[in-house]
């Protein structure tokens, strides 16, 4: 059947007030800080790693895409909370509002929609459970760094699986996990109590991986005290993201009695290494959500007529320019000996030995053989960083440490990959999609239309 035959069918449908079966399985998956820059520098990259110039990123290959704005109520560059806000519940509110219009209304999600339709739900995240992205799908908070409160909403929200990263929102003060709660509210117990098999902790990835999900199963798993491990740094400690929607995927998939499922599976750490001009971590965690949606994509091959996948994001960060000046060459060649994340690790690396802090860019970076430029641009921001001891290192940083700034700097200069800003952008955003009803996702949208579009598709009702 053509595109053009079913837009005319969905039409005529439309027009006659018919109503038109829903999709039964969605996967909406969200790449936070991922433009189309952070899209195209990873297929890229990929296509030079397995030295194959015709391949494509999953995301990329889907057959319908559009292209979405992403400014808040109150200002054209958004933060997450609320692009996540509009791509979960289709409404504009202010920066830093999760759930919620500007004036404190409340607003129904997708995610409660899903679930008060009688589908099975879940939330997958790389970043702390309560992080802005998720909260926008079943918290109502004015304040997004309220996530002791968000991590409380998790209570009532009653989503079948929950995966991801931040267990010190969850585990009460003064016990064995780190936490940041102020009170001695356990809610790890508290989920249990709600029938939720919890795995909680860094050794907690082994049982998790080999537990097999029974019919009318609630999980939660929370494997870090703060974000899982960029993909440069996980190992395989802490289960990758395509895992964690292999999981899910087990949990929610229920054929005997099946209404189907709404999963949110949020690449959260993109973000992350777009604020600190990380080129190579931005890239791993892009190419970890696409496998991600690899994972997806399976499913959707045994389920081609009742299956819908959407990728969107809800921002770019870091201005990520490919090339700069008049070089017309990208050399990903030279991120190839980059073996460690800038913020989680080269962050905690100087402490004022430069010999150490050398020695620990050749190994774990491939800078090697530094140019008397590069060497000079390390050693001002070494100097930096001696004269703040620890201090905050400011707006020239980012708020980083300037010695891993400077470091993000060169190896993404050796690239020819530029920064804007170590905040987020207002560029349009990609979105792509697949399955039942894609073709609606289709076009130039803003970021409200998306989730009113998915809302249209599936029925429900959302917004204030």
């Amino acid at each position: 059947m053509s595109l053009r035959y079913r837009l005319l069918v969905g039409s005529l449908l439309l027009a006659t007030g018919a109503v038109q079966a829903a999709p039964k399985y969605v996967f909406y998956f969200i790449g936070d800080g991922m433009g189309s820059s952070q899209r195209q520098v990873a297929e890229y990259y990929l296509q030079q790693q397995k030295q194959d110039p015709s391949l494509r990123l999953a995301m990329d290959s889907l057959p319908i895409a559009g292209i979405t704005t992403t400014h808040s109520a109150n200002s054209l560059v958004t933060d997450s909370a609320a692009a996540g806000t509009a791509l979960a519940a289709g409404v504009k509110t202010d920066n830093g509002v999760v759930g919620q219009l500007p004036d404190g209304t409340p607003v129904t999600t997708l995610l409660e929609q899903a679930r008060d339709h009688g589908m099975k739900t879940g939330m997958i995240t790389s970043t702390r459970l309560t992080h802005a992205t998720p909260a926008a799908f079943f918290s109502k908070n004015p304040d997004r760094d309220d996530e002791n409160g968000i991590a409380t909403d998790y209570l009532k929200a009653n989503i079948d699986y929950v995966a991801g990263g931040g267990y010190r929102h969850f585990v009460p003060k003064g016990g064995a996990l780190k936490s940041k709660r102020e009170d001695a509210r356990d809610l790890v117990q508290e989920l249990k109590g709600e029938g939720y098999t919890t795995f909680v902790g860094e050794q907690a990835s082994a049982d998790f991986l080999h537990y097999s999900p029974k019919a009318g199963d609630k999980l939660f798993a929370a494997f870090s005290a703060s974000h899982l491990p960029y993909e440069l740094d996980r190992g395989n400690a802490t289960p990758s993201l395509a895992q964690l929607v292999g999981k899910g995927i087990e949990a929610l998939y229920q054929p005997k009695q099946d209404k189907g499922f709404f999963m949110v599976v949020e690449g959260g750490r993109i973000d992350h290494a777009g604020h600190a001009h990380d080129v190579t971590g931005n890239i791993d965690d892009t190419l970890a959500l696409d496998s991600a949606i690899q994972q997806a994509l399976a499913f959707y091959r045994q389920h081609p007529k009742e299956t819908l996948l959407v990728v969107a994001a809800d921002h770019e960060t870091g201005g990520m320019g490919l090339g700069f000046g008049k070089n017309y060459f990208l050399k990903l060649d030279q991120l190839a000996g980059v073996k460690k994340s800038i913020e989680d690790e080269t962050q905690k690396v100087y402490t004022g030995d430069r010999t150490a802090f050398y020695q620990w860019l050749t190994q774990d970076y491939g800078l090697s053989h530094l140019t008397d430029a590069e060497k000079q641009q390390i050693d001002k921001a070494l100097d930096v960083a001696d004269s703040l001891k620890g201090a905050e290192s400011g707006a020239d940083w980012g708020g980083y440490d300037p010695a891993a700034i400077a470091v993000a700097h060169v190896i993404s200069e050796r690239a020819n990959i530029y920064w804007t800003t170590y905040a987020h952008t207002g560029v349009q955003v990609p979105l792509s999609a697949i399955g039942e009803d894609a073709a609606r996702f289709g076009g130039f949208k803003d970021n409200t239309e998306v989730a009113k579009t998915m809302a249209q598709v599936l029925n429900f009702k959302i917004g204030a």
